[in-house]
Parts: C-alpha cells; sequence; structure tokens
C-alpha cells in the first residue's frame, strides 16, 4: 500500500521505518524544514519505562492549584481564553484518582517497555548515532522520607517487571562521582539500570535519512492544510505544495493532531502541556555526568548527549504559546549547577520551550475512528520518545490486519 504519514516528529518517522519494513510505499509530510523540529527537537531524551508514572495522579489537582499562586510548582496552570483548555482540564482532573492513576501507569508502563525493546530490534539492525547512554537513570531523592515514598510508589512497576535497585548515598556517588559535590543533599536513589538516553532529533534524522534512502518519500517543508474525504474514506491530503494521496493515512501530528481530527468530525483530547529546556555544552569541564538523573525533589530531568547536557523541568498548562524567557529557566539552571557544579559551560546555556501532547490518560491513541483508512499514532505526551518505537510497531500492526505484540485493551478504544 501507498501510506501517507502526517507528521515528522520522532512518531511519525518511527512509524514509517515501521511501515516501510513491512513492504509499503511512504510518504511522510513534515511542514518545518526539517524533521524533529518541534517537540522532539528539546526533550529530555530518556528512554524511560521507570518513569512511566501518569500526571493525572491524585496530587495533581492541588498541584495546580497552588501554581496560581507559587511559581515553582511542578505542574503550572496558567488562566486562558481559551475554552478547550478548562474542557481538557476537566477530563483531566477527572483521571486523577488512585485508581484511575494506577490504571493508565501499568497501561503507560507495558507501552513503554514494548517500546523500548522494539528500539533494541532497530539500533541491533541500523547504524545509528544518536548519543546513547545505556548505564540506566538514577531518581535520587534529598530525604530518606521522600526516598521510602519513592520506592513505595515505584513497586508497582516492579510488579509490572521493572527492573529497579536502590542505592544509598555512597553506591550513587561510586555510580557517577560527578555527583560528589552534591554527595550531602543525596540521601539515595532508586537506580532504573535498564533506562537509557538519548538525543531524540540525532535519531529521527538518522532514521529519516534510511527511510529516504530505502526509496521513501520523505518531504519537509510540507505544510497541510486538510484531509479530502467521500464518505467515511480520506481520498487525498491538501497541502501547500498540491494534493497528496494513498491507500491509509498515519495521523501522527503531535499537538496539532487534534485540529486536524476535528476538521474531519473526529474528536481527540489532546492538549499542548509546555516544556522547558536548555542544552548546555560541556567544554572544557571536568565533571560531566555520566548518567542520566533525575532530581525527584525538584522535578529536574538531566541528560548527557555526548558533548552536551540536556536539562528539562516544568509542565505548564498554557495553550498553544511557545514563548519564553531567561526567567524561566533560572530554577533548573540553578538546580543543575549546584548539583554538578563542573559539569558544562552554564553561560552558553540554549533555552528551549515546546509543546507536548497530552490526553488526559496520558495514555495515545491508536487506530481507527469514524474513517476507514484514517489511522491514528498520536498524544504521546511528555515520554513520545519511550513510546514512539512501540507506537510504530503497534501502527504497523494494525494496518496489517495482525495482532499486536503486546495486549492493546486499554490502549485502543
Amino acid at each position: 500500500m501507498r501510506i501517507i504519514v502526517l507528521g515528522g516528529g520522532v512518531v511519525g518517522v518511527t512509524t514509517a521505518y515501521q511501515l516501510q519494513k513491512d513492504g509499503h510505499e511512504v510518504v511522510l509530510l513534515e511542514k518545518n524544514a526539517q524533521v524533529a523540529d518541534e517537540t522532539s527537537w528539546g526533550n529530555a531524551g530518556m528512554i524511560a519505562p521507570g518513569h512511566s508514572f501518569v500526571w493525572s495522579s491524585p496530587k495533581a489537582p492541588m498541584t495546580l492549584l497552588k501554581s496560581l499562586v507559587l511559581k515553582d510548582q511542578a505542574l503550572r496552570f496558567k488562566l486562558s481564553a481559551d475554552p478547550r483548555l478548562y474542557t481538557w482540564s476537566w477530563q483531566f482532573l477527572m483521571e486523577c484518582t488512585a485508581d484511575k492513576a494506577r490504571r493508565n501507569t501499568l497501561l503507560k508502563h507495558r507501552l513503554a517497555a514494548y517500546s523500548q525493546a522494539v528500539l533494541q530490534e532497530v539500533i541491533g539492525e541500523e547504524d545509528l548515532s544518536y548519543d546513547r547512554n545505556d548505564r540506566g537513570i538514577l531518581y535520587f531523592h534529598r530525604s530518606q522520607q521522600a526516598l521510602d515514598a519513592g520506592i513505595a510508589n515505584m513497586r508497582l512497576l516492579e510488579s509490572d517487571g521493572q527492573f529497579i535497585k536502590v542505592l544509598g548515598r555512597d553506591e550513587v556517588m561510586a555510580l557517577d562521582p560527578a555527583l560528589a559535590h552534591a554527595r550531602e543533599k543525596i540521601v539515595g536513589a532508586i537506580w532504573c539500570p535498564t533506562d537509557e538516553t538519548g538525543d531524540p532529533a540525532k535519531f529521527t534524522h538518522a532514521l529519516a535519512g534510511i527511510v529516504a534512502r530505502r526509496g521513501g518519500d520523505v518531504r519537509t517543508g510540507t505544510a497541510i492544510i486538510g484531509l479530502e474525504t467521500a464518505g467515511d474514506h480520506i481520498t487525498g491530503v491538501a497541502t501547500d505544495k498540491g494534493m497528496v494521496t494513498g491507500d491509509a493515512y498515519v495521523l501522527a501530528l503531535g499537538t496539532s493532531s487534534a485540529g486536524l481530527a476535528r476538521t474531519v468530525g473526529i474528536s481527540l483530547p489532546i492538549y499542548p502541556i509546555k516544556g522547558y529546556s536548555l542544552t548546555i555544552p560541556v567544554g572544557n569541564q571536568p565533571k560531566p555526568p555520566s548518567v542520566a538523573a533525575v532530581d525527584e525533589h525538584n522535578l529536574v530531568a538531566i541528560s548527557r548527549f555526548g558533548d552536551r547536557l540536556r536539562v528539562t523541568a516544568t509542565a505548564e498548562f498554557a495553550g498553544y504559546d511557545k514563548s519564553h524567557k531567561p526567567a524561566d529557566f533560572a530554577f533548573m539552571k540553578k538546580v543543575t549547577q549546584e548539583i554538578y557544579p563542573e559539569g558544562a559551560d552554564y553561560d552558553r546555556a540554549e533555552m528551549w520551550a515546546g509543546l507536548r501532547p497530552m490526553t488526559p490518560t496520558n495514555l495515545p491513541f491508536f487506530g481507527r475512528r469514524q474513517l476507514d483508512n484514517l489511522y491514528l499514532n498520536t498524544g504521546h505526551g511528555h515520554i513520545g520518545w519511550t513510546m514512539s518505537h512501540g507506537s510504530a510497531r503497534i501502527t504497523a500492526d494494525l494496518i496489517a490486519g495482525r495482532t499486536p505484540a503486546i495486549p492493546m485493551d486499554g490502549l485502543v478504544a
């Protein structure tokens, strides 16, 4: 079949790759000058099944309420004139019960763990350079009480097969000596040795190159204007470069998916949640981190991509606004500099803000709705890099009429 993939982020490109492996002719449409130029560019780069906990938890409503007054909250709610923000936020709050949080977390972990397994297959078959680090991720805590609570929470993922190891302060320092300066601030950590990191933009560029070299049509600089339909069938995609037609279509447009879907009568509760990141050159600094880490007290994530650090923090309910100012990054920079004072050239930090395509459940959408040749693969939220590989394989399976390798109950409506 000739399949048109709408969107050139990591989800769209991995989907195109899996479809091409199945023997399909693929055309990928991306409005930007290159793939991975939006959300896939600036995220934490963590392949982290060990961090599969959903944001829609019992603690979230109070955190969002506090954020109206306090500006140091990990989740922030910004008042807006957009009515969709309030509709989506109500749906999000309805998922914030203990039972739903547990269910959604286990579903998310199932997909994340499967996706990591698919990634291992891909990198075993292809020559891909993307600053991979497979030394795991440290989730460290600053008090014994917080560490004990973190261990208790992590038992849920452990019950689903996640390998964890609890480390005391000395073991943390031994694993990554770059944390020595923060020794007295860290009580201990949960180490997920099978988690890993890598630059998602570099990966996506490299994979798109493979798709193109094998005959795939990767069309960057091509804006999607709308979908043409006849009955319950898509007949083509209108773009600023003309009509593009195929036998099937995959919607992988991230935060733009909901708007395009609405034009053909499909309602997808996907809303943008803004995240912030810093990309900092290591330079000649002598003690950059060698293991990715999350400061669980401040919810600041730090990954090393070769000669750069990627630091991410904050989730802001602020609509489609991607604007930012230096003050937005001051806290995450301060935390990172305190932990790794000789870890990077902090004065050369590059600021970035982007939009995560969040659903109320924190789970993506798969399969078909209303239209018989439009397949969904969208709404991956804050761990799209983690879930993209398995999601791509699942989408290829659904298009082929195969049963996916993991149970899809709870993942396909």
